[in-house]
């Protein structure tokens, strides 16, 4: 028997799933991989006028959101394309590539400006600094530079105007909203809304995230698979934000890499953006290819931590007990925490099998005990299908609401699955999860190697 009291053995944990619905989990979880899997049906949805028409809508409106456009805009890097029909595909392309257009490219000479308006003249801060920008951040740029200490470091430089276009975007979420209640109408929440506004007005703050980032470096300093550049807090400023400079490869050329090799750093991704979580009450909300880095010294780096957030350990705990009810199939549970938590109207025709279904449907990839390959064609049904109330299924499901304070957790566990979705890596994601579900060992060399590296870093006087 493993802790929490659910069994480890495949075969006895199928016969306690069967208690529940005698057999249906077991159909359904080939199917409910479901927004996972439903290529079928995602085409079908795309392929309708209506559909396409839609999401021109919202990618106006998008678009009219300059200052937040290339972080909206980079749902187009975890997007396989080619699984849209190639009657739509050149019109749904250039609607996602609208929006990564809206990002400015500013010239040296004016992001120069920004920079010695708050750090002085450039020469007294840096020995070297390169013109051509190696990098578009969502609200600002990277240049590499060198100090006169002899550190080579990234350089992140707000747009100039950039506060003011956000500020725009955060006044244009209510119509966004009101847009939204015909695709997802939990969005168009005031809390739900206001917890979006938050997000993107954290991100123009580059002190904080300055800290941010110092802080969860400090947490992997020595790890042995993962690095986290460290800032250099006292050139931080509200406009400009030094970190160490990562050299290695970008998220393209770990996509060239053997499938093994994919695999060993999918299951890092995993654990660094999941897992971080449920081990530390906070985690990277902003998963994408763009912020992961294949380090020379053949570790997984990770950058940007403008959208990092801390969650209350009870909000965590709540995450933990309906992932764990709907991995036991203990669906009267799960409706039962919903309902308390005010995520479902009790005057609503939701069922509890729908619930359950629907956890399944969003999550199973950490629920089934076996292996699963991740495609950018499954990591495009997921997201295509998470939000379009068509979904005959989650009809109910969509009209429920989503809390404020779990917006972000999802969107990072989304967005995990799309990313991991362009490497193509396979796993028993759920042998991982077990991990955080019920503070099980690990059962992966990686995990086992990790495990020592904690144990090592917590000793006293360490």
């Amino acid at each position: 028997m493993a802790s929490g009291g659910v069994p480890r053995g495949r075969a006895t944990r199928s016969a306690k799933l069967g208690q529940f619905a005698a057999g249906q989990a077991v159909r359904e979880v080939g199917r409910r991989l479901s927004m996972i899997g439903r290529t079928d049906e995602a085409r079908e949805v795309l392929a309708e006028r209506s559909a396409m028409m839609k999401a021109q809508q919202i990618v106006a409106v998008l678009g009219s959101m300059k200052g937040s456009a290339m972080k909206l805009g980079q749902m187009a890097s975890v997007l396989d394309l080619d699984f849209v029909p190639e009657a739509h595909r050149e019109q749904f392309r250039a609607q996602l590539a609208a929006l990564q257009d809206h990002a400015p490219s500013m010239p040296f000479p004016v992001m120069r400006q920004v920079i010695e308006d708050d750090l002085g003249p450039l020469e007294r801060i840096f020995a070297e600094f390169g013109e051509t920008s190696i990098a578009a951040a969502s609200i600002g740029q990277v240049h590499r530079a060198r100090l006169h200490d002899g550190r080579v470091v990234a350089v992140k430089v707000k747009y100039p105007g950039v506060e003011r276009a956000v500020h725009a975007d955060i006044s244009n979420l209510e119509f966004l909203g009101k847009m939204a209640r015909t695709v997802l109408p939990s969005m168009a929440d005031t809390g739900v809304l206001e917890e979006i506004a938050s997000n993107l007005r954290s991100e123009l703050d580059y002190e904080r995230e300055a800290r941010t980032q110092h802080r969860v470096a400090q947490r992997y300093r020595g790890h042995p698979f993962i690095t986290v550049p460290d800032s250099v807090e006292e050139f931080c400023t509200h406009n400009v934000l030094v970190t160490e400079f990562v050299d290695g490869h970008p998220f393209s050329h770990i996509q060239t890499l053997p499938a093994a090799e994919r695999d060993r750093l999918g299951e890092l991704i995993y654990r660094f953006y999941i897992a971080g979580l449920f081990a530390d009450n906070e985690f990277c909300g902003d998963p994408h290819p763009g912020n992961v880095l294949l380090a020379a010294d053949g570790k997984l780096a990770f950058v940007d931590f403008g959208l990092y957030k801390e969650m209350d350990p009870e909000h965590v705990e709540f995450e933990r007990a309906v992932l764990r009810a709907a991995a036991e199939g203990r669906g009267e549970d799960l409706f039962a925490a919903w309902l308390g938590r005010g995520i479902i109207d009790p005057d609503s025709e939701v069922t509890v099998e729908e619930s359950l279904a629907y956890v399944w449907a969003a999550t199973g990839w950490h629920l089934l005990d076996e292996e699963v390959t991740i495609t950018p064609e499954l990591a495009t049904g997921a997201l295509l299908l998470a939000v379009d109330p068509r979904a005959s299924d989650f009809q109910g499901m969509h009209k429920q609401l989503l809390p404020p304070e779990h917006v972000f957790s999802r969107r990072a566990d989304l967005f995990t699955f799309a990313t991991l979705g362009q490497l193509r890596v396979t796993a028993n994601w759920h042998q991982l999860a077990r991990e955080w579900l019920y503070d099980e060992p690990p059962q992966t060399e990686i995990g086992r190697a990790i495990e020592q590296w904690r144990r090592g870093r917590d000793q006293p006087g360490r």
